[in-house]
């Protein structure tokens, strides 16, 4: 099987910030476009969807660990105490996935997540506003836990007329981490 859907942009932008032998966790593969790009780039993938047979051809790549998993109705994280270096989610929402996503990135991990916004039920699929993002959504969710590198939202003409929210974020490592303001002994 060959790549039915062309990478997103959004996602070919930010790759340069993942190392290249870094692991990645492709959550929602579908058919494995993110997941083919981050093999080419030379990282260690696992690839996750409900239904694997999207990148069923990828069965003999070393690199790549594939699980059909329904995301939605598991009672428990499979990565547990596992660390990627980054977590990519594209056209994909599972609000209660946020804080399990977080935790899994590794310090210095990038999450790159793009999906679809409030607005979109009025060019296409999804239409349910459980399945779209209000607007900074996004944001919300990551900024307590990550520095946000880069956060868009609005229409997009490609692939096709969507509405959209995306963003890259890093988690910080411990050393990064410092007081706004110098703390006087």
């Amino acid at each position: 099987m060959t790549m039915k859907t062309k990478p997103s942009c959004w996602i070919i932008k930010h790759i340069g910030l993942i190392p290249n032998s870094g692991t990645v966790l492709d959550l929602a593969c579908g058919n494995g476009r993110h997941t083919r790009i981050f093999l080419e780039h030379g990282c260690s993938v696992t690839a996750i969807d409900q239904d694997i047979s999207g990148v069923s051809d990828l069965n003999d790549r070393a690199k790549l660990t594939v699980h059909a998993l329904d995301l939605e109705n598991r009672s428990q994280w499979p990565f547990a105490g596992d660390r990627f270096s980054a977590i990519i989610v594209t056209n994909y929402l599972y609000r209660p996935l946020f804080p399990t996503i977080i935790e899994a990135l590794a310090p210095g991990g990038i999450l790159l997540y793009e999906t679809f916004a409030s607005g979109n039920e009025s060019l296409g699929r999804p239409r349910n506003p459980k399945h779209l993002l209000v607007e900074g959504e996004l944001l919300s969710a990551v900024m307590k836990h990550l520095h946000v590198v880069a956060y868009q939202h609005g229409k997009v003409n490609s692939p096709r007329p969507a509405v959209i929210q995306r963003i890259c974020a890093v988690r910080l490592r411990e050393t990064d981490i410092t007081p706004a303001f110098p703390l006087d002994e």
